[in-house]
């Protein structure tokens, strides 16, 4: 049988959006993402066809021909979604069977191939993709931006929507891992009613906030004062020193002061040992900042700063002052 013609290939989508194809590619690492892949083609085939047979088949273990077997026009015709996962620790057989088979696919079957990533198989997916697979890409979540826009993607589906402060605070309880990250999602919408807000999140999962002093002063920069206010009481009542706090502020503040000097002399900002993306994350800060509302933030900061070291009789008014002043002139 002559080799099947090489197809262009399609740019890889995401996991909720693929769709019924002869052949679909599930690679990368997010499992949570993979698995969600794999049974939104399942629950598709099944709207589809309910009488329709499903397949699993472990590559690590896979026998020789066990694929053909699987795939071999039946007597009926029944439509068949065949299932192999974890190719990347497949078996030579798994390798060469699955080579053959997309050379020449059945018309009555789905074909799922889940690979979570590696050099092994490269070879295998390179024809794979050449026979024209439907790709689905399930890249490990890492950033806190693509975390959050997960969760809104969660909580939409469910017909809710979050506050920006409570999907920070989300995000920081609960993103280190997907999986729960997900299931913390789950819970609000089936616990809550309405919009998600700080307070429900902090009310599930305030103890596991991190909500430490440069948080804080991220809030306060940014002029939000009622998140930089409730994420200070908290860092305060889980044992956060107010000293560390001001500290913070006053770090965030020398930043802000160092590009706004730089840009105004025309300098690099780079010679002045700052990392590029303290650079860029300031000139988006700035945007909200006046120089005159700078230095009075930058002299509120060193007031507080003097007072919780012992010039004052209350550290923690001194601090929460200085955040809600720092949080006024932001947007002044």
């Amino acid at each position: 049988m002559p080799p099947a013609a090489r197809r262009p290939s399609r740019p890889p989508i995401a996991w909720d959006e693929v769709e019924l194809a002869p052949i679909v590619l599930v690679t990368g690492g997010e499992a949570l993402l993979a698995e969600r892949a794999v049974d939104r083609v399942v629950t598709l085939a099944r709207a589809k066809d309910p009488a329709v047979e499903v397949t699993r088949l472990d590559a690590p273990v896979y026998e020789p021909g066990r694929l053909r077997v699987v795939t071999s026009p039946s007597l009926f015709d029944e439509a068949r979604v065949v299932v192999l996962a974890d190719l990347q620790a497949g078996t030579d057989a798994a390798f060469d069977d699955l080579v053959a088979y997309v050379a020449a696919p059945a018309d009555d079957v789905v074909l799922v191939v889940q690979h979570s990533g590696g050099v092994r198989g490269k070879r295998t997916l390179d024809a794979v993709r050449a026979a024209g697979a439907r790709q689905v890409a399930c890249d490990p979540v890492k950033r806190d931006g693509d975390k959050t826009a997960f969760a809104v993607a969660e909580l939409r589906r469910a017909g809710r929507r979050a506050e920006p402060a409570a999907l920070r605070a989300l995000v920081e309880a609960c993103g280190a891992d997907l999986r729960e990250l997900a299931a913390a999602c789950q819970q609000l919408v089936a616990d809550t009613q309405g919009p998600v807000s700080l307070e429900v999140v902090t009310r599930y999962y305030g103890g596991r906030v991190e909500a430490t002093g440069f948080r804080v002063a991220d809030a306060a920069i940014e002029g939000r004062a009622g998140e930089a206010v409730a994420l200070l009481r908290h860092a305060l009542a889980t044992g956060t020193d107010p000293v560390p706090v001001v500290a913070a502020l006053a770090a965030k503040l020398r930043v802000l002061a160092k590009v706004a000097a730089a840009r105004g002399r025309g300098l690099d900002p780079a010679d002045l040992g700052l990392a590029p993306w303290q650079v860029d994350r300031a000139r988006r800060e700035l945007a909200m900042w006046r120089p005159e509302s700078l230095a009075a933030a930058i002299t509120a900061v060193a007031r507080a700063d003097a007072e919780v070291k012992g010039a004052g009789r209350d550290p923690v008014f001194a601090v929460e002052r200085a955040v809600l002043r720092v949080a006024a002139e932001a947007r002044s």
